[in-house]
């Protein structure tokens, strides 16, 4: 839905310069709420109703909107570099993720919302509907801005619910992309809008008896704040949060694949990915190889503007979040931590700036933040350990749960320690990737609910007995 100018603004102001990149006009309460009716009317009618539209016609509108999409991929990369200092190296990476999980997404709807038919029984028909919700709200955050925002939103209008999209106010322009494509596709109208809302006017949105669940993705108080304003309406509330996620690299391990692997999944995005990886657990027998090992790979790595072809690794969102980051890694130091990376090689690293080095810090323990607090910025603490179950523990002491890795040649033992770790996703020998035919989910604080997978679906749906007697 396009809003009018509005008196009051949001400035997206971008890392790379400090400038403001796009300011957008903040919807008022009475554009939100004629949003929430238009959603309304659309999933219900009177005619040509979303909800009663043929899943195939779903399936190839959601198929033409991707592809539309997918056309304007080099100005969307540009687009995130400014916006949240992506390397535009990297930029079509993303959209290529959106391709993959659309694309199951499409493939498996059939048979994820496919009636559920139980054995025959003398007089009687039984058998289970999943019916959509009504109007989803998809609130969205600017990390992986697009990635994210699909994981809900495809599987949304495939189970035949209508979307309202509210995106962080770091990258609107995703938002706009994404209903510029569903617009271009042929979606009807109503049936996917975006609105650009403060916390207060989103807070009564969520609070509005016309929206049927709310997808959020964000900071673990984020989710807090949609918990207190759904209070009450006794509606789904998927919650993906926060995390700390953990490694652990065994003496039998291929150490030079667990570094590459391991030093990517630190520093990947500037380490601001919910599943980035944030502890590594040595063995003690490798430990020494894989930290030299780990240090000579990040200084590699090449810091600088994110518009600019060779970075690769570009300034964090914002300086107060380069600024935490920062404090982490003083306060650790000062806890008698070692900081391996020499600041000076990377020139454009500079206090009061979102530009921040990265860094590997040994000799940490769970006394420091670093270690139990979300960094979600380009550093990684590395602790020795002397066998798998020191390892386990100290992996499991954490509020957080979203993923965890092993790295062992030893691929039954491995599954066996993996089954000890409190975790959403267990991963053997990679990280920080998400399948689209598995389930993205979390424990502790990491989160609530699922998406992707067959199961993403069930989230987006309810199910309605049918118990038919004969005669």
């Amino acid at each position: 839905m396009e809003l009018p100018s509005q008196e009051m603004m949001q400035d997206t102001v971008s890392p790379i310069d400090g400038s403001v990149f796009v300011s957008r006009p903040l919807a008022d309460e009475q554009q939100v709420l004629a949003c929430v009716e238009q959603g309304t009317l659309a999933y219900k009618g009177p005619e040509n109703s979303w909800k009663e539209t043929k899943l195939c016609e779903r399936k190839d509108l959601c198929k033409k909107a991707i592809e539309q999409l997918l056309s304007h991929k080099d100005e969307i990369a540009s687009e995130l570099s400014w916006m949240m200092g992506r390397p535009i190296r990297y930029g079509a990476g993303e959209l290529a993720g959106v391709a993959e999980r659309s694309d199951y997404m499409i493939e498996v709807c059939e048979k994820a919302l496919a009636d559920i038919t139980l054995e025959e029984r003398s007089g009687f028909t039984r058998y289970i509907k999943r019916e959509s919700l009504g109007v989803v709200l998809v609130i969205a955050p600017w990390n992986y801005p697009f990635l994210t925002a699909i994981n809900a939103i495809i599987p949304a209008l495939l189970a035949g619910n209508c979307v309202i999209l509210k995106h962080s106010a770091q990258t609107p322009l995703c938002a706009e992309r994404l209903y510029q494509a569903f617009t271009d596709a042929g979606l009807p109208q109503g049936v996917f809008q975006y609105l650009h809302m403060d916390h207060d006017n989103t807070a009564k949105l969520i609070a509005n008896e016309q929206i049927n669940y709310v997808a959020f993705t964000g900071s673990v108080f984020g989710g807090e704040m949609v918990e207190k304003a759904a209070v009450g309406r006794f509606i789904g509330v998927g919650l993906e949060l926060g995390g700390k996620d953990p490694a652990y690299v065994r003496e039998d391990a291929d150490i030079d694949s667990a570094v590459e692997t391991l030093v990517d999944g630190a520093f990947f995005n500037s380490g601001q990915s919910c599943c980035g990886i944030e502890r590594i657990y040595l063995h003690h027998s490798i430990y020494d190889e894989f930290v030299a090992k780990a240090v000579a790979l990040t200084e590699q790595y090449q810091l600088g503007r994110s518009d600019e072809s060779n970075t690769t690794l570009g300034p964090l969102v914002r300086t107060s979040a380069a600024d935490f980051v920062r404090q982490q890694i003083d306060d650790a130091v000062a806890q008698g931590a070692i900081a391996h990376i020499d600041e000076s090689l990377f020139p454009m690293s500079q206090s009061g700036t979102p530009y921040l080095a990265p860094q590997i810090l040994t000799q940490v323990d769970h006394t420091m933040k670093v270690m139990t607090q979300e960094s979600f910025g380009p550093v990684v603490g590395i602790m020795k350990v002397m066998d798998d179950d020191e390892a386990v523990a100290l992996m499991n002491d954490s509020d957080f749960g979203l993923t965890a890795s092993i790295f062992t040649q030893d691929i039954d033992l491995g599954i066996t320690l993996g089954e000890q770790l409190q975790t959403g996703t267990f991963f053997l020998n990679r990280c920080d990737y998400l399948d689209p035919a598995l389930a993205w989910t979390g424990v502790k604080q990491s989160g609530r609910g699922c998406t992707l997978s067959q199961l993403g679906f069930d989230q987006l749906t309810r199910p309605k007995s049918f118990h038919i007697k004969h005669g």
